[in-house]
């Protein structure tokens, strides 16, 4: 049953009347406790968000503490948080928007353990405002009052800590309630988070700037800046109409004599005023800066200043001036500020080596403002190594990194017993992912995946894994990037470079040495020293047999020529290994429905002064998938692995199959090459792309690939405990578990799937968990983060080849231009044009064979085209031009056409590439011929022949099987096995349908 309660208020208006203020207030017996305790959870209706049942103690923070350490309570480490909201409607109205979205954002976040208690509709927790008692002890009251309540309401149960910065609260309340503590909010820290190193760094260096502030505020009590009038005098006068809300904006070039306030919500409505209100003076500013949301009283009327009046040093000056006065406008001075206009600052810190050299000098903050606008500034500081990330670890040419002791006793080293390289794109810094294969004693053949070990630099929860759990991935646009990790980790101490030392986590295989079959896997930390940091290209030689890329491989240069080449035959018998076996291990996969995809990639040539030079689109190369195949085997297994030890809260990735309507262009395409495409099942579909080769133009397979891609539903992160295991499958690689493990560096997912093994190793040697592992409730909700930090970094990626498409295309003349000249392939109609795929630059886009006058595209006898009036009609797999004069021209899907590529400007929006067709027939050159020899199949025949080898051998076991069973039902014998076994299969079979037995 309600409870209805009444709070009136007089308020005078600046007109001089009296405004009677009426607000009603509804209490009720029960609202939602939100704790595993609640007696009675039915009646507390506690269907959200719960507290954990395996806290010690409810901490329930005081408004002060609230407003001053926000920051520190978003700590994941600190749990059982009970926020009342007397603490969050003070945050909202004191700290502003800003302050409050964080808040608000703390309690929907499911991975932080905090709730919401709405103890002001609670109808026992509620407490009205004494007479004469102040906003900030009636606050504090009510808080202490409901946090009795929630103890006794848990049934004494649960021991209840309030904290708070109000010291006469503490010495009243202390001991008041049995069960019921009242403490400071840095003696909470200290006795109860005594590990939380980093919070209590910030609690202390909070209330450090906070004695500064009071300092600073008692120093300049009693100047000419009046004090601001407190919040509730200010928000009763907002309502009242007697003081105006607004946005101050100061004149940057009078900014010490002019000021405006724009009106602001309500007070445009009621104000009924029709200009801004005029701030004349730094006095009447009081303490407001521009962007501040500030509280103006307006002056009388006949002390209203016009602009011109406004700007002179007196009205005198405006008399000598010889112009006419101005009109006065709305005069006032500033009485409060509601919100600060607090800016985002770059920080850069000292170095600790500056620090330790320079002393106190160099304890100097540098403070960028994001606004380049606003010049930088140096801040003096004493407290620059606590504020820097003191996380960093030091690698300098007078302190030089080096693998530790404790290290090298725990790890497996790797350095002097294993050929160990990394083969990346040009110019690749972050090199997460190395390899090794050897011959073992007994003649097996033992293959490495090295990882870099980016989880033993960045601890969970410090600084640096808070960040880049904020970021989630590494950000590549087509001219720079955008780390995920500081440039000391990913570029260098992370990166697994030639030559050094380096941590790294390695899955390393037992194969057999013919049919590569697994063994037996091994998974652990590691030591290793890369002995190559090749490149694509450089391997593809030496995997096809030419030597002579050896010079621009720079581990080879310094070497004899007797040991230059017994190195290089060691390599490249690794490399013809590692291919060998990852052609085995992709027949595999293919056996069980593997898809090969094909997606548009083009990479940006700069040249020294960073403009562009060229656009290439990606070559494919089979050292391109040895890499690749080695990788997913890695995941694959630690998928495997992680998924055994905690089965409900792995991340891996899944990859849903598609609809199968998304597959309906893909099939009226390729049946007008007289395809059939089969999209049952990954495994149909992938042989039906496998078959669908024009030998006359590789373009088309690329294009039904690329086709097939975009049909495709998008693989996403997921907690194992969040669906049932059939839901694990990866459609695309035909793989029933997967995750991402071979990519620390770049991806968060990685670092996560490191924590799990490195935890399931411990829990196989039932040695302690040092990790604290996501939950599947948190991680369920991490995946979701990062799934959408991932999909804007696609979007990115694809935004920026798109800019640098048009900005080299932007500054040539279409016309005269010979590389605006290009061969497009016809792969989809529409009613009014064609789209069009420019292999040369891998651009897709559409050409229109109508224009905006309505005049339709003609072809003559030599393909050149131009506008004439006509009539386009549409087919299933082409359109036809047709002119008023009868001439026409078909283009059909898979046509290759000559097309002018140019840039289309818009005011409004980005710039876009434009395509023109200038002939119905191919443009052919030297560019062309050489696009169209590269352009195989990324699968290659070696690979084709080893996946029909391994479904013969599948194949033949399978028909050895039959042949026994037709022994068995011919002679009806059971080799040895009893009677009940028989019947047991029998009744098997009955249960078999066999009437697809072609199907997955």
């Amino acid at each position: 049953m309600l409870q209805k309660r009444e709070k009136v208020l007089l308020l005078r208006t600046f007109q001089g009347r009296t405004l009677r203020i009426v607000r009603e207030h509804y209490l009720r017996p029960s609202v939602p406790c939100n704790s595993p305790l609640c007696p009675q959870p039915a009646t507390c209706r506690n269907d959200g968000k719960l507290l954990s049942s395996e806290v010690t103690h409810y901490m329930i923070p005081d408004w002060k503490v609230v407003q001053d350490y926000l920051e520190i309570l978003e700590f994941p480490e600190l749990k059982g948080i009970i926020f009342m909201q007397t603490a969050c409607q003070t945050v909202q109205h004191q700290r502003g928007r800003r302050q409050y979205n964080k808040l608000r954002n703390l309690l929907r976040d499911a991975r932080h353990d905090c709730i919401l208690f709405a103890n002001e509709f609670q109808q026992f927790c509620y407490l009205p405002r004494e007479r004469g008692e102040s906003m900030e002890k009636w606050q504090t009251r009510s808080i202490y009052n409901a946090a009795v309540w929630y103890y006794h309401h848990c049934q004494d149960r649960m021991p209840i800590v309030m904290v708070t910065e109000d010291e006469e609260a503490i010495q009243q309340y202390g001991s008041e309630t049995e069960g019921v503590f009242v403490i400071s909010f840095k003696n909470y820290l200290d006795n109860f988070w005594p590990d939380l190193k980093a919070a209590r760094e910030l609690c202390d260096s909070i209330l450090q700037s906070r004695r500064e502030r009071e300092n600073e505020s008692q120093e300049s009590h009693g100047k000419e800046y009046a004090e601001h009038l407190p919040l509730e005098v200010l928000e009763a006068g907002i309502k009242s109409g007697r003081y105006i809300q607004g946005i101050l904006n100061v004149n940057k070039h009078r900014a010490q004599i002019e000021a405006f306030v724009r009106l602001q919500g309500a007070s445009c409505k009621d104000s009924g005023l029709a200009s801004d209100i005029l701030i004349h003076g730094m006095k009447a500013r009081n303490r407001s800066i521009h962007g501040d949301v500030v509280v103006v009283e307006l002056l009388p009327k006949n002390e209203w200043k016009g602009r011109t009046t406004a700007l002179c040093e007196n009205d005198s000056d405006d008399k000598a001036s010889g112009d006419p006065p101005s009109e006065p406008m709305p005069t006032g001075r500033v009485v409060g500020i509601l919100q600060k206009n607090w800016r985002d600052y770059v920080v850069t810190f000292p170095s600790k080596e500056e620090v330790q050299s320079q002393g106190k000098n160099a304890q100097k903050i540098l403070v960028t403002p994001w606004d380049y606008r606003i010049p930088k500034i140096r801040i003096s500081t004493q407290q620059a190594e606590t504020l820097q990330m003191c996380e960093m670890p030091v690698n300098t040419p007078g302190n030089p990194w080096k693998v530790s002791p404790e290290e090298e006793r725990e790890r497996q080293d790797l350095r002097k017993t294993h050929l160990v390289f990394s083969i990346d794109p040009k110019g690749c810094e972050d090199v997460d992912d190395t390899l090794s294969v050897r011959t073992l004693d007994n003649g097996h053949l033992e293959l490495g995946v090295h990882i870099a070990d980016v989880t033993h630099f960045v601890a969970p929860n410090s600084y640096i894994d808070i960040e880049a759990r904020t970021r989630a991935t590494t950000y590549y646009l087509a001219d720079r990037r955008y780390d995920m990790l500081p440039s000391k980790l990913s570029a260098d101490l992370c990166s697994l470079l030639g030559g050094v030392d380096r941590y790294a986590v390695s899955v390393i295989w037992e194969l057999d040495k013919t049919s590569y079959e697994i063994k037996k896997v091994w998974y652990g930390r590691t030591i290793i020293r890369s002995a190559y940091k090749l490149f694509y290209e450089a391997a593809q030689e030496l995997l096809d047999g030419n030597f002579n890329i050896v010079n621009d491989i720079p581990e080879f240069r310094d070497l004899d020529e007797k040991t230059r080449q017994a190195r290089l035959e060691e390599l490249a018998w690794a490399i013809g290994k590692l291919t060998d076996i990852a052609r085995h291990v992709r027949a595999k996969r293919d056996c069980c429905g593997a898809l090969e995809l094909e997606g548009v990639e083009v990479r940006v040539q700069l040249d020294e002064k960073k403009n562009i030079h060229d656009l290439i689109p990606k070559q494919p190369l089979e050292v391109h998938e040895t890499v690749a195949e080695c990788m997913i085997l890695a995941n694959h297994w630690v998928a495997k692995k992680i998924w055994e030890s905690f089965p409900h809260q792995a991340l891996l990735r899944q990859h849903p199959p598609p609809h199968q309507e998304f597959f309906s262009e893909l099939r009226e395409c390729a049946k007008a090459k007289g395809f059939f495409i089969d999209t049952r099942s990954n495994k149909t579909l992938a042989d039906s792309l496998d078959n669908a080769n024009d030998p006359n133009d590789p373009i088309v397979n690329r294009l039904l690939r690329s086709m097939a891609t975009q049909a495709m539903s998008n693989a996403l992160y997921f907690s194992t405990g969040s669906c049932a295991e059939e839901e694990f499958h990866h459609y695309g690689l035909a793989l029933d578990k997967y995750t991402h493990f071979t990519s620390p560096i770049r991806r968060y997912s990685d670092i996560i799937v490191h924590r799990l093994l490195m935890a399931a190793i411990a829990k196989d040697k039932k040695m302690e968990i040092k990790d604290n592992l996501f939950s599947n409730k948190d991680l369920e909700e991490l995946c979701r983060h990062i799934n959408n930090r991932n999909r804007a970094a696609q979007h990115s990626q694809k935004q920026s080849t798109e800019l640098f498409q048009c900005m080299y295309f932007k500054d040539k003349d279409p016309e005269n231009e010979e590389r605006c000249i290009s061969d497009g392939v016809i792969y989809s109609i529409r009613t009014n044009g064609v789209l069009l795929f420019i292999p040369r630059f891998g651009i897709k886009g559409a050409a229109y064979l109508k224009n905006k006058d309505g005049l339709v595209i003609s072809c003559g006898p030599d393909g050149r085209s131009e506008w004439k009036p006509g009539s386009l009609q549409r087919f299933q797999n082409k359109i036809t031009s047709t002119t008023t004069g009868g001439e026409s021209v078909t283009f059909h899907l898979f046509d290759h056409v000559t097309v002018r590529i140019s840039v289309q400007a818009s005011r409004c929006h980005s710039d876009t590439i434009r395509l023109e067709i200038i002939s119905s027939k191919p443009y052919m050159s030297p560019d062309t011929e050489l696009f169209h020899q590269s352009s195989l199949l990324l699968k290659s025949d070696l690979v084709k022949e080893v996946t029909r080898s391994v479904e013969e051998a599948q194949l033949a076991q399978e028909v050895k099987v039959n042949v026994i069973q037709e022994d068995y039902q011919k002679y009806c014998q059971t080799k040895g096995r009893s009677l009940y076994m028989l019947l047991e299969e029998i009744r098997d079979l009955a249960l078999l349908d066999v009437s697809n037995s072609y199907g997955m």
